[in-house]
């Protein structure tokens, strides 16, 4: 009796010791727990996080109804949350180098053997940040939501348009006048008439339901949509050896599958929204074929007003990479 008493207790003792050693990490989302963006790049990533960790790294979510979106950077820098889910757009304020890459192609692969990664990461060490993943929202990244159809050209004239800071030389050059505001708020916006439209990714308008609210998706798409996951770097530095290895190989697969599950995911959404009653417009031909150049030059310009140095470094080893213009 004794001896087994002994033995459950090791058994015991032994279980408690392995639940002490596991470990929460509480992530900030810039996204609401049920909007695309956490369903498919957040949630995935969590799933994949604990089966590499074997359960002993745990992730909880907290949404922006807690932090708003565009205030988040400084609670996880800061150490009130240990990982940050965003667009780096969000916090431009702070640094504009990360929202750099909604001008660099979407492959991966290039993006880590070119060195871009690792340039962008070491930038946010700087800032008390390691940078874990930065997966795309598939091939393409954005188009236009409009309460009223493209008539003319400049196809946005007087028109204001939500959109982060990136958006802006874009918005103006095609007419209309940028309104920043985070994606939570542009359905009471486009109601009320606070904006006549609004840029956004390829995903999520469904989900936001603005199909009720805007009568039109707007051709061509354009850039790419980069959204980011951080961790504080104290808090990465505090890890096993074991675990930042786990955490790397979570992001890997994360960038590898998010580009083709989004195309999808987005081929979809035009499908749904369509039934639901929007319609398409475009912009014409000549606008249509500037469109490129003028998303990329657009954030590029606005990255390089705020940080000349280290984003136009960026630039250079993307451009020898053949991944931006």
């Amino acid at each position: 009796m004794r001896k087994t008493l002994v033995l459950a207790g090791a058994l015991v003792a032994s279980l408690l010791a392995g639940a002490a050693e596991a470990r929460e990490l509480r992530l900030l989302g810039g996204f609401p727990e049920n909007f695309v963006f956490t369903r498919e790049i957040a949630t995935p990533f969590i799933e994949t996080l604990s089966r590499e960790t074997g359960g002993s790294l745990s992730v909880t979510f907290t949404g922006p109804d807690a932090v708003p979106g565009l205030e988040q950077f400084e609670p996880v820098q800061a150490g009130a949350f240990d990982m940050l889910f965003t667009h780096p757009a969000y916090h431009a304020g702070t640094t504009p180098v990360g929202l750099s890459i909604d001008a660099i192609a979407t492959d991966p692969e290039k993006r880590r053997s070119s060195g871009v990664i690792d340039f962008i990461d070491a930038h946010y060490r700087t800032l008390g940040m390691k940078l874990i993943a930065a997966p795309a929202t598939g091939t393409k990244g954005f188009r236009y939501f409009l309460k009223q159809p493209v008539t003319g050209s400049p196809g946005l004239q007087g028109r204001k348009i939500r959109g982060t800071v990136s958006y802006h030389p874009m918005i103006e050059a095609l007419g209309g006048s940028g309104v920043v505001m985070g994606g939570g708020d542009v359905y009471s916006a486009l109601q009320t008439g606070v904006i006549d439209g609004a840029a956004w990714g390829l995903s999520g308008a469904r989900d936001f339901k603005w199909n009720e609210v805007a009568g039109y998706m707007a051709d061509p798409v354009f850039g790419q949509v980069g959204l980011m996951i951080f961790m504080n770097l104290d808090t990465w530095n505090d890890l096993a050896d074991d675990e930042r290895a786990a955490i790397e190989r979570a992001a890997l697969q994360l960038e590898r599958d998010s580009i083709a599950r989004f195309d999808e995911l987005a081929a979809r959404e035009k499908s749904d929204l369509l039934e639901l009653g929007m319609k398409m417009t475009s912009f014409s031909r000549e606008e249509a074929q500037r469109f490129e150049a003028l998303w990329s030059n657009g954030v590029w310009a606005v990255a390089e007003k705020s940080a000349p140095g280290p984003v136009g470094e960026l630039r250079e080893l993307a451009r020898g990479a053949g991944l931006t213009d």
